[in-house]
């Protein structure tokens, strides 16, 4: 166990009891009025403020069941967070506890496997695995934690090879709203396993997991950009051109409005562009052949696509690593024929009135579509369409407006779901969208059959939304 903190701050009686209950278990606690509560508590996306009782940070996997524990007992529930890129289940009056600590990673090159603690974010993985040629099923965001992205499900940039991150997991270490400290694989706990693959944080606290690597040590991969002008012909030409993509290929499409900060490159900043996002694992030469129809769709402004380090991953999206405040909207599409592009060019295209940062076309598929039954509902999808805009006024309004209409341009051919990791909400409209009517009977199952008295957030919130 590690030792009390000395944090300043105040608290209901109820909240008093808390603090003196978790601090005389000797774990390291924050309240709110401490320095360390406020850079705990802020993630990534500033506009998903939370403002928990108190803040643990845990030194293993133990001082987690602890928490949960004491949960039970005093009746305090019990939420999670590291990065917070992913929408929280609502944590005012709970307790959070911060992962950051358990920053437990060990890569195993004979094996290809890599056991990952819940602290640790996926370029740590990468680095920790290039000098052994090997690589990861990461996000589009290396600064991302493993556990919530994988426990999201995990669509990656390499997904059409690779899968999901779901698909390389063989083992989560999990603590449930019973207190339990487990282990959950397809032979120990399948029902926990299965929720946990996709389930997001519904059926317990995962502080470990071990994960499938990939022998891959460069990619031939990247970004290139064209002018908003020519977003008509690079979006159609890249319609047709994903189509016939084999597997070995991963590919997004994104239109961008970013605003013009000296961090950025003049060819992008204070521009309308367009964005094309491509990752190829076989060679270099065979990549550069499959790419050359999208680079004689129009001339690039900006090009930079080719041999690249597993571990420079982030190069394929650019994500941005500092925080933001952001709003976003989501769905899911059978497939993106003429009239679909239509639809995404006339609310997001040169002409239109697009309050986004970025409206992203994601194709699925390839080996995404195979793997083992999860939570994860959504692997017959062929493409993921995503806005994302600032959340700041007067913009926050008008990007949750166009977001909800670019949903509804694009219903005729959207297969009513949507990815647990993209514009998390916990609403019941959600959740079947996220997991369908069987996949939450069943998940609502597992996670109150582990957590009866509603301590975890996660359990909570989807009881709240099904009851």
């Amino acid at each position: 166990m590690s030792s009390t903190s000395t944090t300043s701050g105040t608290a209901t009686t109820g909240g008093a009891q808390r603090l003196t209950a978790l601090r005389d278990a000797g774990l390291v606690v924050h309240a709110p009025g401490s320095d360390a509560y406020d850079a705990l508590v802020s993630g990534f996306n500033l506009d998903n403020a939370v403002s928990p009782a108190a803040v643990v940070e845990p030194a293993d996997a133990h001082d987690v069941a602890t928490v949960v524990r004491l949960g039970n007992e005093l009746g305090f529930g019990v939420g999670v967070r590291l990065t917070g890129h992913g929408l929280s289940p609502a944590l005012d009056d709970q307790v959070m506890v911060h992962t950051g600590t358990l920053s437990e990673l060990h890569v195993d090159p004979d094996a290809r496997r890599a056991r990952v603690g819940a602290g640790v974010v996926w370029q740590q993985v990468l680095d920790a695995a290039a000098p052994y040629g090997l690589g990861a099923v990461a996000g589009s965001a290396p600064a991302v934690g493993v556990v919530g992205y994988t426990t999201g499900g995990g669509v990656s940039p390499v997904g059409r090879t690779y899968g999901l991150g779901i698909d390389r997991v063989r083992s989560f270490e999990v603590v449930t709203g019973d207190g339990s400290l487990r282990e959950a694989s397809a032979e120990e706990d399948p029902d926990l396993y299965w929720a946990l693959r996709g389930g997001r944080g519904t059926a317990g606290i995962v502080t470990a997991v071990e994960i499938e690597l990939v022998e891959q040590a460069e990619l031939y991969a990247g970004s290139m950009f064209f002018d908003g002008a020519d977003a008509p012909a690079v979006l159609r030409a890249w319609a047709s051109w994903s189509a016939a993509l084999p597997e070995a290929a991963t590919t997004s499409l994104a239109f961008m409005r970013l605003p013009p900060l000296p961090t950025l490159p003049p060819p992008l900043a204070g521009r309308f562009t367009v964005g094309v996002r491509f990752a190829w694992t076989g060679s270099a030469q065979e990549g550069a052949e499959a790419l050359a129809p999208l680079r004689a769709a129009a001339t690039p402004v900006l090009d930079g696509i080719g041999p690249i380090p597993f571990a420079a991953f982030g190069a394929i999206h650019m994500d941005p690593v500092d925080p933001m405040p952001v709003v976003e909207d989501h769905t899911l599409l059978a497939e993106l024929p003429d009239g679909a592009v239509d639809a995404l060019l006339a609310l997001a295209g040169p002409e239109a009135e697009c309050p986004q940062i970025m409206v992203e076309v994601r194709q699925l598929g390839g080996a995404m579509r195979h793997g083992t039954d999860a939570a994860f509902a959504h692997r017959a999808a062929g493409f993921s369409v995503h806005s994302v805009g600032l959340a700041v006024p007067p913009v926050r309004d008008a990007a949750l407006g166009h977001g909800a209409a670019l949903v509804e341009a694009v219903r005729p051919w959207s297969t009513g779901g949507r990815l647990p990791n993209f514009a998390t909400r916990g609403d019941a409209d959600w959740y079947r969208a996220a997991y369908g009517e069987t996949g939450v009977a069943r998940l609502r199952e597992v996670a109150l059959a582990h957590d009866p008295r509603g301590v975890l957030a996660g359990t909570r919130a989807l009881r709240a939304a099904t009851d």
